[in-house]
């Protein structure tokens, strides 16, 4: 059978299941058809698993880090220099380095990674800074479903839609 096709091109179906993804692994629930969510759901599982079987797959390392020292409200901090012919201008001060410990991934889940950004989609937040969902699905949800066994998400159904009757549902995150 394989998967179904919602009426759609494969171009829209694949832009529909990748924004509803994004949507759920974004927001926590999302409420759309029932075939739609049960295609949602068959993705985000496949998602949320390879997170929770890469969940502690990295390591740490401190890593020599060159910034630009910043100020209590986090704007660079500036200096007024006087040039040779006497003219003055503000530069920003002069970099510290300093060491940092970082985490850094290993390959398998590196390319686990690079599979769930490739079905989520870059979203930004209300003050329309980017919104890193690869790294909510990686970091929060991975860490949290590591010891469930499957199941992270459900489907409760809610009845027809007015206007086409279409049977809706809402998808969760378990």
């Amino acid at each position: 059978m394989g998967y179904r096709k919602l009426g759609r091109r494969a171009d829209q179906r694949k832009a529909i299941l990748r924004g509803l993804t994004t949507a759920l692994l974004e927001n926590g629930r999302v409420v759309t058809t029932e075939t739609r969510a049960k295609e949602v759901q068959s993705i985000v599982e496949r998602l949320i698993t390879s997170a929770v079987k890469e969940a502690d797959n990295f390591e740490t390392k401190q890593v020599k880090v060159s910034k630009v020292p910043v100020d209590s409200k986090g704007k660079k901090l500036t200096v007024v220099v006087t040039s040779k012919n006497g003219r003055k201008f503000t530069k920003f001060a002069d970099r510290e380095i300093t060491t940092e410990l970082v985490r850094v991934d290993k390959p398998s889940r590196l390319a686990a990674r690079k599979l769930a950004a490739s079905w989520i989609y870059k979203t930004k937040n209300a003050d329309g800074e980017n919104s890193l969902v690869v790294n909510k699905l990686f970091d929060e949800l991975g860490p949290k479903y590591k010891d469930r066994k499957g199941g992270y998400t459900r489907i409760y159904k809610t009845g027809a839609r007015r206007g086409d009757a279409a049977p809706m549902a809402i998808i969760e995150l378990a």
